[in-house]
C-alpha cells in the first residue's frame, strides 16, 4: 500500500538514448530548513525553488500551526516569521507524513519554547525511533511522551526555562545535530554539538545566513559546532538549489542507458552531500561539472552525464557514507552494470531509513540476477557489466521512495523489464519523477 491509498505498480523497460535537460526538484533538506528558519525569523522570508513534495508541504502546514504565516504566491513562497521563541501552541496534532527530517527538526525548533505539541506521521514514520532526538532535547529541559521504543505519536512539552547544552552525537546524523542547534536558538548562552563524523552542514550554513552566530572547528574530539543562543534571525530571500539526491536518478539512468547525454542544471554540490558524484567518477563515469558557482552559501553546478559502458567496481570509502547515505540504493544499481565488485562499508544507518535499505535493495537485485553479499554495516554488489543484467522480476518498494526509483532506473538497462510493486511513495520526495524521466526518453510508467 502507498501512504496515499492503493498501491501503484510500475514498470521500466530497456530504453535507449536518454537526452535533454532534467530539471529536478529543489533540495529537500534546504526546503525544510528554509521554512522552519523563515518561521523563526522576524519579518518576511521569500523562497523560490522550494521542493513541493508532500514531506515539505507537511512542514509548511506545521509552521502555520505554530503561528507563522506561510503562503505561496506565483512561484514564490512567503513566510512571515514569529521570531525565536515566538511559536504559538498548535491547536491540533501535527502530522509530519513520511518525513523524518520534518518531524525531528520541528521537535527541535519548538523544544525550548514553553508550549506543548503532539506529533504523528504515516505508518512508516510512526515506526522510526525518535529517542535519538528526544534524548538531547531532554537536556534542554524538554519532556517527551511517546509510544514504546520512543515512537510516534509523541507529545513534546517544551522547556519553560531552557538551559544551553553541550552534546556529542552518538551516531552521525544531520537531523539530530540540526534539532539540537534549532533548540539552542531559544536557550541562553552557547549550545555546542560535537560530531565525531561530519554530516551535511545545511543547518549551519543557513543559520549563519539568517544571522545566527555559528562557529565550527575541527578538534581531537571531532567537529565542534557552537551556536550563540537567542539571536534575532533576519528574514532572507532564498533560491533553493536542486536536490543532489533527486539528481542521482537521472544521472545514474544516463550512465547505464546506451546512447544517453543528460544535463541536470543547478545542482547543489555541498561537499557533505555530493559523495555519490565523486564515487561515480571514480568508477569511470562520464560525469562532468559545468558552470560552477555559489548560491545562498551553497556551491552549485550543472551536471552532464553520458552513457558509460566501461564502469568499474570500486571500494567506496566508509568515511564518505554520510555524504551520500541516501544515494546507496541507486549506486547499487549502477554497480550491477559495472565490471567487478563494488564494496560499500560503514552504512549501518541504511538499516533504519524509510525501510531497511540494504535488505530491500539486496533482495530486489538478487531477484533480478545480481549477486549481493551483505553484513550489518556493509554490502557488496558483484557487477555483471553492461548488457549482462537480466532483470525480469518485481521488486518490493517497502513504502520507500528511493527503493522504488532505484529499481525503475535499473529496468531502463536490464534485458527484461523490472517492476516495482508500489511507486506511490515516490511522490513524497520527487513528485515529477515519472514525467521527468519519460520526457528524457525513459520507457517507464504505471502498470494497468
Amino acid at each position: 500500500m502507498s501512504s496515499h491509498g492503493d498501491p501503484i505498480p510500475m514498470i521500466a523497460r530497456k530504453s535507449a538514448g536518454l537526452k535533454g535537460e532534467a530539471n529536478v526538484p529543489g533540495d529537500k533538506s534546504i526546503s525544510h530548513r528554509s521554512l522552519i528558519l523563515g518561521a523563526m525569523a522576524v519579518g518576511e522570508t521569500k523562497v523560490t525553488g522550494l521542493l513541493e513534495g508532500q514531506d515539505v508541504l507537511d512542514t509548511a502546514k506545521a509552521m502555520q500551526a505554530f503561528g507563522a504565516e506561510v503562503e505561496k504566491r506565483g512561484d514564490t513562497w512567503h513566510v512571515h516569521g514569529v521570531g525565536v521563541g515566538g511559536f504559538a501552541e498548535p491547536g491540533n496534532v501535527i502530522d509530519c507524513g513520511n518525513s523524518g527530517t520534518g518531524v525531528r527538526l520541528i521537535m527541535g525548533a519548538m523544544a525550548t519554547t514553553p508550549i506543548t505539541a503532539t506529533f504523528t506521521g504515516d505508518a512508516s514514520l510512526n515506526k522510526r525511533p525518535m529517542a535519538r532526538v528526544t534524548d538531547p532535547l531532554a537536556l534542554f529541559g524538554a519532556r517527551a511522551y511517546g509510544r514504546s521504543g520512543g515512537r510516534l505519536p509523541m507529545t513534546i512539552v517544551g522547556a519553560a526555562d531552557a538551559i544551553p547544552v553541550r552534546y556529542a552525537t552518538p551516531v552521525p546524523s544531520a537531523q539530530v545535530k540540526s534539532a539540537v542547534l534549532l533548540a539552542g536558538l531559544n536557550a541562553p548562552g552557547e549550545t555546542v554539538v560535537i560530531e565525531r563524523e561530519a554530516t551535511r552542514d545545511h543547518s549551519e550554513r543557513m543559520l549563519t545566513g539568517f544571522g545566527a552566530q555559528v562557529t565550527t572547528e575541527e578538534t581531537d574530539e571531532g567537529r565542534v559546532i557552537t551556536l550563540v543562543g537567542q539571536p534575532e534571525l533576519k528574514p532572507q530571500t532564498i533560491i533553493v538549489p536542486r536536490d543532489p539526491s533527486s539528481a542521482a536518478f537521472p544521472v545514474c539512468a544516463a550512465l547505464i542507458t546506451e546512447g544517453s547525454d543528460v544535463l541536470v542544471p543547478n545542482i547543489g554540490l555541498n561537499p557533505t552531500r555530493a559523495g555519490l558524484f565523486f564515487t561515480l567518477q571514480e568508477m569511470g563515469a562520464d560525469l562532468t561539472f559545468e558552470n560552477m558557482r555559489e548560491e545562498g552559501g551553497e556551491p552549485v553546478a550543472d551536471l552532464r552525464a553520458k552513457f558509460s559502458p566501461d564502469l568499474k567496481g570500486i571500494e567506496v570509502p566508509a568515511e564518505r557514507a554520510a555524504s551520500m547515505i541516501d544515494e546507496y540504493p541507486v549506486l547499487s544499481v549502477v554497480a550491477a552494470f559495472a565490471q567487478g565488485k563494488t564494496h560499500m562499508p560503514g552504512v549501518k544507518e541504511l538499516r533504519v531509513k524509510e525501510s531497511d535499505r540494504i535488505d530491500a535493495m539486496a533482495t530486489g537485485l538478487r531477484l533480478n540476477g545480481v549477486e549481493v553479499d551483505e553484513g550489518e554495516d556493509w554490502w557488496t554488489v558483484h557487477g555483471r557489466g553492461f548488457g549482462d543484467v537480466k532483470g525480469g522480476a518485481t521488486a518490493q518498494s517497502h513504502l520507500d521512495h528511493r527503493i522504488a526509483m532505484s529499481f525503475l532506473v535499473m529496468g531502463l538497462a536490464t534485458e527484461e523489464p523490472v517492476r516495482v510493486d508500489d511507486g506511490g511513495p515516490i511522490a513524497t520526495s520527487f513528485p515529477i519523477f515519472e514525467n521527468l524521466m519519460t520526457s528524457l526518453g525513459a520507457d517507464l510508467g504505471r502498470e494497468a
